[in-house]
């Protein structure tokens, strides 16, 4: 009982430090709202298309399904309120979400910051991942190739399969082209917080290492005599980081699976909570053992699930080799010059960066807690690896999903009406691969689910270690349960309502992250600038 009391107290602190309840209001831009409810607003129910698949179109959830559905849409018009709120530019026509455009500045100054490392340490990242520089000896719980798979198996999932469809549907073409340069500029947001979660990680006496964003804020804010100010910023990012891992890294991933697994199994359908116990009962019994035993299933999961996803998209692709000109064509010309559909210039840079952020959480933090864990003697070096992620989780993995919906058509097929109204996008893709590939959506299937799964392992990780940031290491036993939980809530609410809430969360994190990493990143810039140097006189003994 005293251990409880105390986990009460603390939960009731972290509480308090919220402040006062937040305004409801505003949803995200590109969402799909709930039934009617207080603070979020009215929209008409998507309505499936004569000879639609029953599939296609989301059930309206019914008793205590419809129950848990109608307080998630009336907690996003809280948190849409606030984190969606939109910057004005000149005119009120004219507006920006103010969180892309903090993740858009944090970027660009970082790749300025950091010489353009995300391109001049290209060659190095994949020499380092491959073992040429790693000493067996070095201290840590995982090889840089571990730690960027579980970093990987937690970016590469759904984001990649369900949300570029997302935003290619609604966005156009065009925001594939966002999504390319908010990778690239990723990569060195990536690099620098990785390099900080290293440089701040703490060993614990049973031996097992803890870092991330939570360390570095408070920490390293802490060595720039700002304390306080760095622990209330890692106490918001832990909060937020343990709601992402419930809702874009749990949830999401779920509903998204089974939407698309409903395609070939539609006996799914009617019994959304069956999928959702599976799902419980193979993630439970991955996520108790650990950054050991998830980096262990990542590193065999990840290599094979991309392998197979993108040798399908090069498929489709190469049978429409004549569609090829015609579809970058499309993506250009989309970027710059959008219709008034896809909510011109600015709808389509928004929906390029949003969905490229939530797919590659580049800025957001998460990934500093996998690399934490990695053996090595530089935290630049850990860095390094870490700026392989928003490469190939959104410039490779998410460019392929993108022209496979351009090319085939699908994101402005009228027959897919009812999926994209209802923000089922793995549905959308699976739909655009069996137009081609008249199996393939059995085999896409078992890839979303593989996506699925190694995706929320990896965020059950992020959001224990925040919670024992927060609660203490006694509390672990709470936070697996709670992340259970919502895993199989994932499978009986709306998709919409799932979209909103995971967008808020992880895309929330960067606003902590982002602040404490500009604040930290001239250690950083010195710390790359020693490493670099001694990286060009050939000083790093090579192993392979």
């Amino acid at each position: 009982m005293p251990r409880f009391a105390t986990l009460v107290a603390r939960i009731a602190l972290v509480i308090g430090m919220l402040g006062p309840g937040m305004p409801a209001g505003l949803a995200a831009q590109d969402s799909i709202p709930a039934p009617a409810m207080p603070g979020v607003p009215d929209t008409a129910p998507a309505i499936p298309i004569e000879g639609q698949q029953p599939a296609a179109a989301e059930a309206a959830p019914s008793g205590f399904m419809a129950t848990a559905d109608r307080y998630m849409g009336v907690l996003n018009g809280w948190l849409g309120a606030v984190i969606f709120w939109d910057v004005m530019f000149w005119d009120p026509d004219h507006t920006f979400p103010l969180v892309v455009l903090w993740l858009i500045l944090g970027a660009v100054y970082l790749t300025l910051r950091m010489g353009f490392i995300n391109l001049r340490g290209f060659r190095h990242a994949i020499n380092v991942t491959r073992g040429k520089y790693s000493d067996p000896s070095d201290a840590g719980e995982v090889s840089h190739f571990q730690a960027l798979s579980a970093a990987l198996s937690a970016t590469v999932g759904l984001g990649n399969i369900a949300g570029v469809a997302i935003a290619v549907s609604i966005g156009g073409p065009g925001a594939t082209f966002w999504m390319i340069i908010a990778g690239l500029l990723g990569m060195s947001s990536k690099f620098a917080e990785c390099t900080l979660g290293q440089r701040y990680r703490q060993t614990r006496p049973d031996g097992r290492l803890m870092g991330g964003a939570m360390y570095y804020l408070s920490n390293g804010l802490g060595e720039l005599g700002m304390p306080r100010f760095g622990k209330a910023l890692a106490v918001v990012f832990a909060i937020m980081c343990i709601g992402g891992s419930l809702g874009g890294g749990n949830m999401f991933q779920v509903n998204q699976s089974m939407n698309a697994l409903q395609e070939n199994v539609p006996l799914l359908t009617p019994y959304p909570w069956v999928y959702g116990l599976i799902m419980v009962l193979l993630t439970g019994i991955v996520i108790i053992g650990g950054i050991r035993r998830i980096a262990s299933v990542a590193d065999k999961i990840v290599p094979f699930m991309c392998g197979l996803y993108v040798i399908a998209c090069l498929v489709v692709i190469a049978t429409n080799a004549a569609a090829i000109p015609a579809a970058f064509a499309a993506i250009i010309e989309g970027a710059f010059n959008p219709g008034a559909a896809y909510g011109g210039f600015v709808g389509v840079l928004v929906q390029g960066f949003r969905r490229a952020a939530f797919s590659n959480e580049a800025g957001a933090g998460s990934a500093a807690i996998a690399h934490s864990a990695a053996r090595t003697p530089y935290p630049v070096r850990e860095g390094i690896v870490a700026l392989l992620e928003p490469f190939i989780d959104t410039v490779v993995v998410c460019t392929m999903t993108a022209l496979v919906i351009v090319i085939t058509g699908a994101y402005a097929n009228p027959d897919y009406a009812g999926i994209i109204a209802a923000n089922q996008g793995a549905a959308l893709t699976s739909r655009a691969f069996g137009e081609h590939i008249a199996w393939f959506p059995l085999v896409l299937s078992l890839a979303v689910m593989l996506f699925a799964y190694s995706t929320m392992i990896s965020w059950s990780y992020y959001g224990e270690r925040c919670w024992v940031y927060l609660f203490g290491d006694g509390h672990t036993r709470v936070y697996q349960v709670l992340f259970l939980v919502f895993t199989f809530l994932g499978s009986i609410i709306t998709a919409a309502n799932v979209l909103d809430f995971g967008d808020y969360m992880i895309l929330g994190m960067a606003f902590p992250n982002l602040l404490g990493v500009f604040l930290l990143s001239g250690k950083v810039r010195r710390d790359l600038d020693a490493y670099w140097s001694k990286y060009k006189a050939g000083e790093f003994p090579v192993y392979r």
